[in-house]
Parts: structure tokens; C-alpha cells; sequence
């Protein structure tokens, strides 16, 4: 499924949050969204996968304005798994990735059997079989967030939006998780923290800053030096790793502007 974005704004108490993004992502394609804290990510995200309506702009899925689709039909083409889901809920692990087949279901009747080999193969596919009769107060931060993914896979979308999904996960599950995701034939957004990872596993980078998109293209061009230290105000380096793969290298962060004046003395009073 294509998602564009024609001029896509949203605000909130009179603070623009997006501004104007236009984006267009392919079927199939696994795109990256990167930038640092309070550039807008989640927000963007939210209003791509129609829970925030735009104060400016359109969204499009496969050329559609989905402003006026019901929340079912959202769900029915389009996973949204957020940073963190916390609740103290009594449900079992296999009850809350069933919840990705409401969409599909009505009042009248339970799960059928293809309900529940959809969930037992999103159980599967995130390595939570021997967990689906554990309680979901019981698990770990990591195994939560693993749940919820599992959950938007048992949706069978066509596209799967992710809010910074590798926060909880250690380091195999982070390696799992995107490599899942680049090798899925559903069109995938996803917002990232560690540029490295994101640059492994991502055909194309949307780089954020201040609500407005600054750059967008393959990783090695949009994580150059020049745009790490105007955006993320850094001094690093890219280039490929051991194993080849397009890495970024800190020397640390750049000065900042008010660290060019002396502290004041008691003599300068």
C-alpha cells in the first residue's frame, strides 16, 4: 500500500508540531523516520495512521483521502504500534495480540479458526509461543512491546507504523525485530533513535526537524556529517562498519552556542 502526505500539518494549543510534510512511500517499501526529540516523529506518525486528523493537509492511502474513513476501516489497512502500552490489564499475552483481529470480527461471534492461526503465527513470528497464556502484567518491558508488534502483525495489514519500537528491546530483538520488518512485503514506517540500525535496515531515511522534513533519500544521503551536526548537533562520521554496513561514528556533541562565554565572575559583577 502507498502512503502520501500532501502539506501535512498539526498543531495543538496554537504550537505547530508538523509543518507541512509531503512524503510518499512506496508498497513494499521500509522507510525510516528519524530526528531528534521534539521533531515532530510521533505526532507524524499518528496523523499518517488517521488517529490525528491534520489541521492542514492529506493523507492518502493508494491515492485515498482517509479523512473520512471510518476507524475500521483504518485498522483493517493500516498497524499502529506506539512507544509504550503500559496497563495493569488482567489479559493474557494471547488475548492482547488477538485484539489485532477486531477489525475483522463482530458482536455475534468469537474467534474462528482462522482467527486463531493468524495470532498463533504472530505468536510465532516474535517468538512469544511459549508466553501466550502468561499474564500481560507479568512481562518484561521488552516482551510487552514484542506483544504489541505481534498485535499489528495479527491485524494482516498492508502497512505497519512504528513509534521507536526497538526502546524496550535488547539487542537480539532489536537485530530480529528490523530485520522483520525490511523483510516484510508490507509497506513500513518507522521511527528510530539509533541512526546506525536504522541505516542497516531502512531503503530510505525522512529526516525531521522542528516538524518539517529536512531531508529524504537512501541513508548515506541523508546521514551525512554536515546534516548530523545541523540537525542532531553532533560531530560524526559515516561509513561502512566491520561487517560493511553504513554506520555512524560520534566524536561527541558540538559545543553549544552559550558554552563560547565565560561564566561569569564575581570580579565581571
Amino acid at each position: 500500500m502507498r502512503i502520501t502526505a500532501e502539506n501535512v500539518s498539526w498543531a495543538v494549543a496554537g504550537r505547530t508540531i508538523v509543518d507541512g510534510v509531503s512524503l510518499d512511500v512506496a508498497p513494499g517499501e521500509t522507510v525510516g523516520l528519524i530526528g531528534p526529540n521534539g521533531s515532530g516523529k510521533s505526532s507524524l506518525l499518528r496523523c499518517l495512521a488517521g488517529l490525528r486528523a491534520p489541521t492542514a493537509g492529506v493523507v492518502r492511502y493508494d491515492r485515498e483521502p482517509i479523512h473520512a474513513w471510518s476507524a475500521r476501516r483504518v485498522a483493517r489497512r493500516v498497524a499502529f504500534v506506539e512507544q509504550a502500552a503500559d496497563t495493569d490489564s488482567e489479559l493474557r499475552v494471547v488475548d492482547v495480540v488477538g485484539l489485532g483481529r477486531t477489525p475483522f470480527g463482530d458482536r455475534w461471534r468469537g474467534f474462528d479458526a482462522r482467527d486463531r492461526a493468524v495470532v498463533d503465527a504472530a505468536l510465532a513470528r516474535l517468538g512469544l509461543t511459549g508466553l501466550r497464556e502468561r499474564a500481560w502484567k507479568a512481562l518484561s518491558g521488552g516482551e510487552r512491546q514484542r506483544a504489541h508488534i505481534a498485535r499489528a502483525l495479527a491485524q494482516q495489514p498492508y502497512a505497519i507504523l512504528l513509534d521507536e519500537p526497538t526502546n524496550h528491546l535488547d539487542v537480539k530483538h532489536q537485530l530480529e525485530l528490523l530485520a522483520l520488518l525490511a523483510g516484510t512485503d508490507q509497506t513500513v514506517l518507522v521511527a528510530l533513535h539509533d541512526l546506525s540500525l536504522a541505516a542497516r535496515h531502512c531503503d530510505r531515511l525522512l529526516l525531521l526537524r522542528g516538524g518539517r522534513l529536512v531531508a529524504a533519500g537512501p541513508p548515506k544521503d541523508v546521514l551525512t556529517p554536515e546534516l548530523l551536526a545541523e540537525v542532531f548537533e553532533v560531530d560524526a562520521e559515516t561509513g561502512p562498519d566491520a561487517l560493511g554496513h553504513l554506520a555512524v561514528s560520534y566524536r561527541g556533541p558540538l559545543p553549544h552556542p552559550l558554552a563560547d562565554f565565560d561564566t561569569p565572575t564575581e570580579k565581571d559583577s
